[in-house]
């Protein structure tokens, strides 16, 4: 890079603060705090989503080379989980190169990102996944689908039998949990990130906060953070408390999984409508934020960022499809777990064309078979 470029890189980065605003003040002040700390699951859950919304909408400064390298460095690599896995599906979609092609990402919420890579490093339970997320961009560019996963899913785990599905991720790391996933869907996996929970409320706080709709009073110890209403503005550490939130919801976890997607429109919206992305001096403190907390296969090189880039440059938040795969309900295991029963052949028949790059045609088809996020999240 020029020295020129160089300078012009680093004038940019200069007035950026600590929080990501221009003028480097420090907003936290003016933020209103949630009183207590989150557990380490919650983070876990909204680094996801937050990961998630960065795959949608990363490579907006690729333009600028010396921001896009700072970028590159954060990111921790997994090398290639994708290596000796056998029997993977095969794609159904054929193209001249994989740019024109759909593309699937696995994203996963895990409590350790280190030696992720390295499954012989890996001792049982003590790594586990809180969310599991299908991201399928298609071909043709026309919209995206972001398809959650309940973690207590009962599935056949390669070499260990029947368990809860994020049981996989604590067996294997990345590489069991890609074979679990595809041997489960169908579907054969591009990409894989890997998450940890380290602090994400700036991921938000960076952005000015997020606008959602409440239908509820957003409560927390008996006081009332952010009432009901309409498009009200949420810091990052109270959307953290939004999603959360358990016990007060009709149907517990499967209504938290949409109040995480909701969280994940909101943010992409947010993006979209303040065009943080169009900026290098506004996008990057979001960016850098993200890809410090993400882990990635090797093969999300530059050129892949540029092609998901390029596949969700022209996308709304309304043409990103969110949804709950079928389920058919919860259960028990035969050795006494609570877990949920995933609804076959449904399931079956969505993976079927997700793998087949028909997600579209099968959901209008088939509108109520899935759980798929409303306007207003529970």
């Amino acid at each position: 890079m020029s020295e020129h470029g160089q300078g012009r890189a680093d004038d940019l980065l200069a007035g950026v603060g600590t929080d990501g605003r221009r003028d480097g003040s420090d907003i936290s002040g003016t933020l209103r705090r949630v009183r207590g700390r989150s557990s380490g699951r919650g983070r876990r859950v909204l680094v996801v989503v937050a990961i998630v919304v960065a795959l949608l909408g990363v490579g907006g400064v690729a333009a600028v080379q010396v921001l896009q390298s700072r970028l590159d460095s954060n990111v921790e690599r997994l090398g290639d989980p994708f290596a000796g896995l056998e029997g993977r599906p095969t794609p159904e979609v054929a193209e001249a190169e994989p740019s024109e092609g759909p593309m699937n990402i696995l994203v996963l919420g895990s409590d350790s990102r280190i030696s992720a890579g390295d499954p012989s490093q890996w001792e049982a339970g003590a790594q586990r996944t809180d969310a599991i997320m299908l991201v399928h961009l298609p071909a043709d560019h026309d919209g995206a689908y972001v398809m959650s996963i309940p973690r207590d899913s009962w599935v056949d785990i390669p070499g260990h039998g029947q368990a809860k599905i994020n049981a996989a991720f604590s067996y294997g790391g990345p590489s069991l949990m890609i074979q679990t996933v595809e041997q489960l869907t169908g579907v054969r996996i591009d990409h894989v990130a890997v998450t940890d929970f380290e602090s994400f409320e700036r991921i938000t706080d960076v952005l000015g906060g997020v606008r959602m709709t409440l239908a509820e009073d957003l409560v927390h110890n008996g006081e009332v953070l952010v009432p009901a209403g309409e498009q009200r503005l949420l810091t990052g550490e109270q959307a953290l408390t939004y999603v959360r939130q358990r016990k007060n919801l009709a149907r517990g976890d499967f209504d938290r999984v949409q109040r995480q997607q909701a969280w994940v429109r909101a943010i992409f919206a947010r993006m979209r409508n303040e065009q943080t992305l169009q900026n290098p001096a506004e996008s990057y403190p979001f960016l850098d934020a993200v890809t410090q907390s993400v882990a990635l296969d090797d093969g999300f090189t530059t050129a892949v960022r540029n092609d998901v880039l390029a596949r969700v440059r022209d996308l709304g938040s309304t043409d990103i499809g969110f949804f709950t795969v079928p389920i058919q309900g919860t259960g028990t295991s035969d050795d006494g777990q609570s877990i949920v029963v995933l609804a076959q052949p449904a399931f079956d028949e969505l993976m079927a064309a997700v793998a087949a790059d028909t997600v579209d045609e099968y959901l209008a088809a088939n509108p109520d078979v899935v759980d798929t996020l409303p306007a207003v999240a529970p």
